[in-house]
């Protein structure tokens, strides 16, 4: 298909559930304001763990949005997808219909799924037996759920996918949503990310695997991307969900425009279950695709949300990727970690993340890196330390890189109607 005959796919409603605003309001005001949204664990008794803080979802009430005997059936992965995706199509005033149900489609991420389920199960299994599990266990836990039960509470009948790639999962559900729109297999489409694995068994293990942050004693400093001081990343929850439409049917229904989409790639290190490839050629690699996808050179790049966990290795290597992929042009873009405030939600990053790349266009204004007290030598671009900035933002990046070598970079842009 050549770029003439791909169809124009913008961003016309936007929800949120994170650990800084349940929902899209509260969630860009926490951003521009640096608020931290990191603390001590309080959904399980964290004390046994090495790790003890994550970015936890605050005074979320499900039945908001479901009622009391579904969302008991529901692990909270799926509560949040459905919640934010319910916001997104208010935000949008999106009507989903018997005239338009086929032609709107879902394809939301996760990289975990229930695991809370699955733990509760285990222990039952253990101490009453197999007869005591729920007959619900099965569909509560399984990934796809998350976009198979919003289809139901939704009504949207057209494509139905969920993306399983680590912490790539958000962005490439985005990225895919971009193209079934494109070449024409959907209207619309749900599209983002969920999580909610901060379990205990989630939390062992990203720490028996040196992932995680141990600075306990101080959680609001703990996730500090690009800092020397940096000792690993720290476990958010929650979901961002954006509804992509073809530009022509949302001029058609008048529909408020925050961005364009304009670009997405994905690509693979091939290296290691776990480590980038050093010098981050897979990640510079999925840059240059989604720059050349976009139909742009990278002097018109304003900002980057990147993938930024505070980790060891990610840092780094993400930095030498946007160099490596943006050349000289790296010096002068913006480029913050809004993990930073939020926690990684592993899967679910990328769908808030997109949310905030987006938003960035819409209110020219670049979140912060906050935590940002010591960089280190080998991440010398321009981070946007502490505190938001005011500026154009005109084109967008964002970032996600997953276990396995998953690579997905997304490109949104200001729509001016040409």
């Amino acid at each position: 298909m050549t770029n003439s005959e791909r169809k124009r796919v913008v961003v016309t409603g936007m929800g949120a559930i994170t650990p800084i605003g349940n929902d899209l309001t509260q969630y860009w005001e926490g951003l521009s304001a640096g608020r931290n949204g990191i603390g001590t664990i309080s959904l399980f008794d964290a004390s046994r763990h090495a790790c003890r803080i994550a970015g936890e979802v605050k005074g979320f009430d499900p039945h908001q949005y479901l009622e009391r005997k579904e969302a008991k059936r529901m692990d909270r992965f799926a509560q949040f997808a459905v919640a934010a995706s319910k916001q997104a199509i208010a935000d949008a005033k999106f009507v989903i219909n018997e005239l338009n149900a086929e032609q709107v489609g879902i394809i939301i991420g996760t990289g975990v799924g229930g695991l809370k389920v699955l733990e509760d199960q285990q222990e039952i299994y253990l101490t009453k037996g197999p007869d005591r599990c729920s007959p619900f266990m099965i569909p509560m836990m399984i990934a796809n759920m998350a976009a198979g039960i919003t289809a139901i509470h939704t009504g949207a009948k057209g494509p139905n996918s969920c993306t399983v790639t680590a912490c790539a999962a958000g962005s490439n559900a985005v990225g895919d949503a971009f193209r079934l729109i494109q070449r024409g297999y959907a209207q619309a489409v749900i599209c983002g990310g969920t999580e909610g694995a901060v379990t205990p068994l989630s939390l062992a293990g990203f720490a028996s695997a040196r992932a995680l942050s141990t600075r306990n004693d101080d959680p609001a400093r703990a996730c500090r991307p690009f800092d020397k001081d940096r000792d690993g990343f720290v476990m958010g929850e929650g979901a961002g969900i954006l509804i992509l439409e073809e530009l022509e049917h949302a001029l058609s229904r008048k529909a408020r425009i925050y961005a364009e989409m304009v670009g997405y790639a994905m690509t693979c290190d091939a290296y290691h279950i776990t480590a980038p490839v050093p010098g981050g050629e897979g990640a510079a690699r999925a840059m240059r695709l989604a720059i050349k996808d976009a139909g742009i050179t990278p002097d018109v790049i304003s900002y980057i949300n990147a993938h930024g966990t505070s980790t060891p290795a990610n840092d780094v290597t993400e930095t030498a990727a946007i160099k490596k992929a943006l050349g000289d042009r790296a010096y002068q873009v913006a480029i913050s970690s809004t993990k930073s405030m939020t926690g990684h939600l592993l899967g679910g990053s990328g769908g808030i993340e997109a949310v905030a790349a987006v938003m960035a266009i819409a209110n020219n204004r670049v979140p912060p890196t906050i935590n940002l007290e010591n960089p280190d030598p080998g991440c010398d671009l321009d981070y946007v330390p502490h505190t938001s900035r005011e500026m154009p933002v005109n084109v967008a990046l964002s970032n996600s890189f997953g276990f396995g070598g998953h690579n997905v970079t997304l490109v949104f842009k200001k729509y001016t109607g040409n």
